[in-house]
């Protein structure tokens, strides 16, 4: 299994807002990033992911599940773009920060650390562990 970080504004879509989506989950649509497009093609059904708040929040605030493979993002006609599909599985006990992420260094090779303006972008086995560990599960 692979693990993952989406990064969304709260703004336009929050966790609460994916939390209300259900089982059913929601496209990660709207991605125009050809990395992280790519990314989204390597995804699993059952893979997990981070949902992060950018912007002001700046922090991992809970876990999601791969839902649906990579198909067409289905608010664009343009065929280069790709979206999975994604559920909520559960909160972070406690939100990490960027600033905790940045602080900790064992996280300093972290794709958050050092692509910080992509949208998705994957997880090792050891960040998932240390993140879920500094947001208390």
């Amino acid at each position: 299994m692979a693990h993952w970080l989406f990064k969304s504004e709260p703004s336009a879509w929050s966790w609460e807002d994916q939390v209300a989506k259900g089982a059913e989950g929601e496209e990660w649509d709207g991605v125009r990033n050809y990395q992280a497009r790519n990314f989204m093609r390597e995804m699993k059904l059952g893979d997990l992911g981070f949902f992060y708040h950018s912007q002001k929040e700046k922090a991992v605030v809970g876990i999601v599940e791969i839902c649906a493979e990579c198909h067409p993002d289905s608010k664009s006609d343009d065929p280069r773009w790709e979206c999975v599909d994604i559920r909520a599985v559960k909160p972070l006990k406690k939100p990490v920060t960027l600033d905790m992420v940045k602080s900790d260094p064992r996280l300093s090779d972290m794709a958050l650390v050092r692509s910080s303006r992509l949208s998705v972008q994957p997880v090792t086995e050891d960040e998932w562990q240390i993140i879920c560990t500094l947001g208390g599960l």
